[in-house]
């Protein structure tokens, strides 16, 4: 059975044991409501590293007062069975005193690649983001951490402080992990309704017809994002947060398509707010 453990002091006990056997260590850090997505990104940590950490913790220092912090799904024992299934050895599932000392006043923020996609809606979104993370990888130290192409502007967030702070961990990005109609895995799914599950497909269906433009020959970001907000704008219960395509290291808005590229989109389903995305390499 998968250990699950709630103290700082505990894990760090665990992984110095770990390493000094001689183990790697991949860390791969969850908000929990696990599902096939968070397992994907499990079964290729511990294809790589003897051991593996899984963090289960709903961060509210990355929700706004507006946002879905007190309604988050938790269901820590289908956590449990899904890390026991793909190999995880350790779950990290602190509470947030643990986390947050009650005078904690450090943070780790990032400009420039924080300010586009998400972060225009979500302003305090990344700070919470990175400060964690970066606690996490302080805490677990390990060899290599692994995070879903889905939130893609996250996984490029953490690429860059990874880079600009030197940190010694290996980021791994993982494929977006998709149900069997092609709607992107995400523990936020869990909120719609049947008739908001239907209509939550126009996500996708836009981004295959991103895809579709790009491969035909289509270069014109503007031309691109105007028949992916036709499409959704077709379903009465969508509301577009954003249509972007912007470079996809720098995430900085291009005009014309002649690199790579990262087409990402945000719409409200509802009152659930959904993201999916697709890289486009020339």
């Amino acid at each position: 059975m998968v250990q699950i453990v709630k103290t700082i002091s505990e894990v760090r006990d665990i992984v110095k044991a770990w390493k000094r056997a001689g183990h790697q260590v991949g860390l791969v850090p969850t908000m929990g409501y696990l599902h096939e997505g968070h397992q994907s990104l499990m079964t290729a940590a511990k294809s790589e590293n003897e051991k593996v950490v899984v963090s289960v913790f709903v961060n509210p220092m990355q929700f706004g007062p507006t946002e879905d912090l007190a309604s988050y799904p938790k269901d820590l024992d289908k956590d449990r069975q899904l890390c026991q299934q793909a190999g995880a050895d350790l779950i990290f599932h602190p509470d947030a005193a643990e986390m947050y000392s009650a005078d904690f006043c450090s943070f780790v923020d990032m400009t420039g690649l924080t300010e586009e996609l998400c972060g225009r809606s979500r302003p305090i979104h990344f700070r919470g983001v990175c400060t964690v993370v970066s606690k996490l990888f302080n805490i677990v130290q390990p060899d290599k951490a692994y995070f879903g192409q889905k939130d893609a502007q996250q996984l490029a967030v953490i690429r860059r402080m990874v880079r600009d702070l030197n940190i010694d961990v290996e980021i791994i990005g993982c494929p977006i992990i998709r149900e069997h109609d092609g709607l992107a895995k995400s523990s936020r799914n869990s909120y719609l309704n049947r008739e908001q599950r239907q209509a939550a497909l126009c996500l996708y269906r836009a981004i295959k017809l991103s895809q579709q433009l790009m491969q035909d020959g289509e270069r014109d970001c503007q031309r691109i994002s105007a028949q992916m907000t036709a499409l959704i704008e077709q379903e009465p219960l969508a509301k577009i947060d954003y249509i972007s395509i912007v470079d996809a290291d720098t995430l900085s808005p291009v005009e014309g398509i002649n690199r790579s590229v990262l087409c990402a989109i945000a719409v409200y389903i509802g009152k659930t707010r959904l993201i999916d995305n697709i890289v486009f390499d020339i």
